[in-house]
């Protein structure tokens, strides 16, 4: 008799249970966008002022590497930027006497062709005034082409140092340690005084306001979903159940076979697409918690 009414207990769960199911489209859990923050500079944390489960918004400054070493680096390029612009020449004072000179020679060939035209001076003398600002303008260009390569030069070495000081200025910024999102810190792995090298993991942090169900569906049931599609969310708090309102935010281009960690309605399939579903959290759910959708028709 015992075991009359165990079986006939043991029926009625399993049909309880294989009803429950059926009340749901899809099964899956909830997941956060995290992000592991590395550190970008090398050197001893000087500050890091964060704790686990504290909220911080994207941009937010939380600690700091030791920068000293770049601060005298990029001092001591200044230094260099401005002394080698100092040597800059000044072409127009270098060249304002050759251009004095073929002036006076200008003039002197003007009276001279003056003078010719009533026979008070020969082709010679206006020959040779010829041939003297011939020179005098073959030195001008020669030395304003030297001058010219002097200041490209300075003008290439002041550039250098100049990209040199931004490099050493980008090196200083990835000295301060910044939050790239807003959201809640859920590991903090250094604290200050160690220290940072680049590439080191220095905390994680998730947006756990902008939650998402992943779960699995059947081909059937793909060919009623989209993008954008609203659905109805429940979070499984054990012994109840509590609806929300999401949103299909993505959907997997390829078919792949059911995780053993999730059932769909249809156990007979066994390729399925896997989908997100977007949801804003009231607090309440927390990352890896059971959830379920159901699509609303």
């Amino acid at each position: 008799m015992k075991k009359i009414i165990y079986f006939c207990f043991a029926g009625m769960l399993l049909a309880s249970c294989s009803n429950n199911k059926k009340n749901f489209d899809a099964t899956g859990t909830f997941e956060a966008t995290e992000v592991n923050v590395s550190s970008e500079g090398n050197g001893r944390i000087m500050q890091f002022n964060i704790s686990e489960g504290s909220e911080i918004q994207a941009g937010t400054c939380v600690g700091s590497i030791d920068s000293v070493q770049l601060y005298l680096q990029k001092l001591q390029l200044a230094k260099n930027i401005t002394s080698v612009r100092s040597n800059t020449p000044k072409v127009n004072t270098q060249i304002a006497a050759l251009k004095s000179e073929i002036s006076k020679q200008e003039t002197e060939r003007r009276r001279i062709i003056n003078l010719m035209k009533g026979n008070a001076a020969t082709q010679k003398q206006l020959d040779d005034i010829n041939s003297a600002i011939t020179v005098l303008r073959n030195q001008l260009a020669a030395q304003q082409s030297t001058l010219q390569n002097s200041v490209n030069s300075i003008n290439a070495q002041s550039s250098s140092i100049s990209i040199q000081i931004a490099q050493i200025e980008d090196k200083l910024q990835k000295c301060r340690i910044v939050s790239p999102i807003s959201g809640t810190i859920l590991d903090k792995y250094t604290e200050a005084g160690e220290m940072a090298a680049i590439g080191k993991p220095l905390f994680k942090i998730a947006d756990l306001k902008h939650l998402f169900l992943r779960s699995y569906v059947t081909s059937g049931q793909l060919a009623n979903l989209k993008l954008g599609q609203r659905v109805e969310v429940y979070a499984d708090y054990g012994k109840e159940q509590k609806k929300y309102s999401g949103t299909i935010s993505w959907i997997s281009s390829k078919a792949e076979f059911i995780p053993k960690n999730i059932q769909t309605a249809d156990d007979r399939e066994n390729m399925v697409y896997a989908i997100k579903v977007s949801i804003v959290n009231d607090g309440y759910i927390k990352i890896g918690m059971y959830g379920y959708i159901n699509f609303i028709k």
